[in-house]
C-alpha cells in the first residue's frame, strides 16, 4: 500500500468536491479500493501504486476540465475518471473537441467519445445516421453541427424536420393553426437552438427562411441545396419516408438523421425505415453511420441506469 498527496490550488472545493461532498463520493465510488480523504486543499490517496498513478492522473485531468468550464457534472466525472480511452478525454480537456461557441459564450462540445466519433464522421462525409438512445446528444449534437456550418458560411440556410404525432402526421384534431399544432413535437429542436443563437439573432433567422423547422411532410417535392438539413426521429419514419426526405439532398448540402430504434412509435403494420438504413446503404461512400451508447448519455446520471434496466428486462 502506498500513500500520495495531491494539492489543489486555486479552484473551488465547494464546485469540485460537490454539495455536501457529492462528486467527491462519486469519485469514491469509481475508485473502491482507493481510500480518499479530503482536508482542505489536499487530498490523500492510500491504496496499490499503479492504481494510484492512474487516480492521480485522471483527477489531474478533472481539475483541468473544472478550470476550463467552471463546473463538472456526474458524467464528466465518470468518464474522465474511467474512461478506456483517455487520448479522447484529454482531447476533450483541451478543447480540440470544441464545436462552436454558443448563446453567452456557452462552449458546444462533443463531450464523450461517441460524440467525438460524430463530429468527425460529419467531417469526411455529407450523409451521416447517428443512432443511440434517448440523452446521447444526438440532436443537439446535430444542431450544433449545422449551426457551425451556418455560421462558417458553408451552408446557406438549415432545415430541421421530424415526423409529427407518431410518424402519421395527423395534426387535423389539434387545437389552432399549423405552427401551434407543430411547436410541441418540435420543441427540441428549438431548445438546443437556443442554447446556441442569440435570441434575437435565432427570431431572424426563424422569420427570414435561413433556419426552417417543419414536419417532414412539408419536404415533399423540394430540393435542398445549399443547405444543412436534419431529420430527428428518424425511427418513426417509414423506409420510403426516409427515402423521400434522402432524395431531398441538392448541391452542397449535408443531411444528417438522428434516431432511436428502442422508441419506435409507428403501428405494429409499419416497420421503422431507420432499422434497414445501414444494410441499405452503409457501401456507399459519402454515407456515415454513428452508434451512440447508454454511456454517451448526458442527462441526469440516473438515465443511463434506467436505460440499461429497460434494456435488460427487454432481453
Amino acid at each position: 500500500m502506498s500513500e500520495r498527496i495531491i494539492n489543489i490550488e486555486g479552484v473551488s472545493l465547494l464546485d469540485l468536491y460537490g454539495i455536501n461532498d457529492s462528486n467527491l463520493e462519486l469519485i469514491r465510488k469509481l475508485f473502491p479500493t482507493i481510500k480518499v480523504v479530503a482536508r482542505g486543499n489536499d487530498i490523500k490517496i492510500v491504496g496499490d501504486p499503479e492504481l494510484l498513478t492512474k487516480f492521480e492522473e485522471r483527477f489531474k485531468l478533472l481539475l483541468v476540465n473544472l478550470e476550463k468550464f467552471g463546473r463538472i457534472t456526474d458524467h464528466d466525472i465518470t468518464q474522465i475518471m474511467m474512461d478506456d480511452v483517455p487520448c479522447l478525454v484529454q482531447d476533450a480537456v483541451n478543447g480540440n473537441d470544441l464545436i462552436l461557441h454558443g448563446r453567452n459564450g456557452k462552449l458546444i462540445r462533443a463531450r464523450t467519445p461517441n460524440q467525438k466519433v460524430f463530429v468527425e464522421k460529419a467531417k469526411e462525409n455529407d450523409l451521416i445516421f447517428a443512432i443511440g438512445p434517448a440523452g446521447s446528444g444526438k440532436t443537439y449534437t446535430a444542431v450544433a453541427l449545422a449551426v457551425q456550418a451556418l455560421k462558417n458560411k458553408t451552408v446557406r440556410r438549415i432545415v430541421l424536420t421530424r415526423p409529427a404525432v407518431e410518424a402519421g402526421e395527423n395534426l387535423g384534431f389539434l387545437p389552432g393553426d399549423m405552427k401551434e399544432k407543430l411547436d410541441p413535437y418540435l420543441q427540441p429542436l428549438y431548445d438546443a437552438l437556443r442554447d446556441m443563437l442569440p435570441t434575437q439573432k435565432l427570431l431572424t433567422y426563424l422569420e427570414d427562411g435561413t433556419i426552417e423547422i417543419a414536419p417532414l411532410a412539408f419536404m415533399r417535392g423540394r430540393t435542398l441545396d445549399n443547405a444543412f438539413a436534419i431529420l430527428d426521429e428518424a425511427q418513426n419514419c417509414t423506409d420510403g419516408q426516409i427515402k423521400m426526405f434522402l432524395t431531398r439532398m441538392g448541391p452542397n448540402a449535408k443531411f444528417i438523421l438522428t434516431g432511436d430504434i428502442t422508441q419506435i412509435d409507428l403501428p405494429r403494420n409499419q416497420v421503422s425505415g431507420l432499422l434497414h438504413a445501414e444494410k441499405k446503404l452503409s457501401k456507399i461512400k459519402g454515407v456515415g453511420f454513428v452508434r451512440l451508447q447508454a454511456r454517451d448519455i448526458v442527462r441526469h446520471s440516473l438515465v443511463g441506469k434506467i436505460i440499461d434496466a429497460y434494456s435488460r428486462f427487454e432481453d
